[in-house]
């Protein structure tokens, strides 16, 4: 018997006064995958992920996370169910520490003694590759530790599902070598990720599938390869090569 998807999306649409972004959006998340999620901007990318992490309602269509309808379920319930998320633009804790702000998203994610939970923020700092920034007011972070602190709060509620919106953007090439190893070791501990991603090298080298939105419509789903070939994704989105950066 073939196992439930972790997460469902079926007929999703979403509809912000005369303009639909999302099209009855289907698709299937399956557990310990990674799935990339890419696209020309505006495409509906972000507003997908919302209506997962519940930031919006969609106007119609279903969200199912581990076979229970969580449509409906505000981002907070959602979290406590294993969904977290980050933020194309890294929103921290400004007046907070970099280990306090994992502290923070650690005491959200459940109840344990306090020295237990400081262990833990440290070990996500290093596996993150935060760990010589800890004490460093968070405010103060270049643009790479930034989004890696965004990604070690997204850890700190201990997800089953992970949505990365874009944590390459802005990065120099050796800090997208560290996040894409970063996330290989996250997917190895046991947590599904989806990924929107312009950095193509990051999401072909990483994602088991990708399915790509146009317009608010989902035109492909299949490996990379497949994606890659496919004369309606290179049209919209590709272009010449597969392997740039948008």
């Amino acid at each position: 018997m073939t196992n439930p998807p972790l997460l469902e999306a079926t007929n999703i649409r979403k509809r912000f006064g005369g303009v639909v972004a999302l099209k009855d959006v289907s698709f299937r998340v399956m557990d310990g995958e990674i799935l990339g999620l890419i696209g020309p901007n505006g495409a509906g990318k972000t507003t997908l992920f919302h209506v997962i992490a519940g930031k919006e309602q969609p106007t119609s269509g279903s969200v199912h996370f581990k076979s229970q309808d969580i449509t409906r379920l505000r981002p907070d319930q959602r979290c406590h169910l294993g969904i977290a998320r980050t933020f194309q633009i890294p929103q921290p804790f400004a007046q907070m520490t970099v280990f306090e702000n994992v502290m923070v998203a650690l005491h959200f994610g459940g109840d344990r003694h306090e020295r237990a939970l400081e262990d833990e923020a440290g070990e996500i700092l290093r596996q993150v590759g935060l760990d010589q920034w800890a004490e460093a007011d968070s405010s103060a972070l270049p643009l790479g530790a930034r989004k890696k602190l965004e990604f070690a709060r997204a850890l700190a509620t201990r997800p089953e599902l992970l949505l990365l919106d874009e944590v390459m953007g802005g990065l120099r090439p050796n800090e997208i070598n560290d996040v894409m190893e970063t996330i290989r070791t996250v997917r190895a501990s046991g947590v599904t990720i989806i990924m929107i991603e312009h950095v193509m090298r990051a999401v072909m080298g990483l994602a088991d599938r990708i399915i790509v939105l146009h317009h608010g419509e989902l035109i492909a789903e299949g490996s990379p390869i497949e994606v890659t070939r496919n004369k309606a994704v290179i049209d919209a989105y590709l272009g010449g090569s597969a392997h740039a950066s948008a």
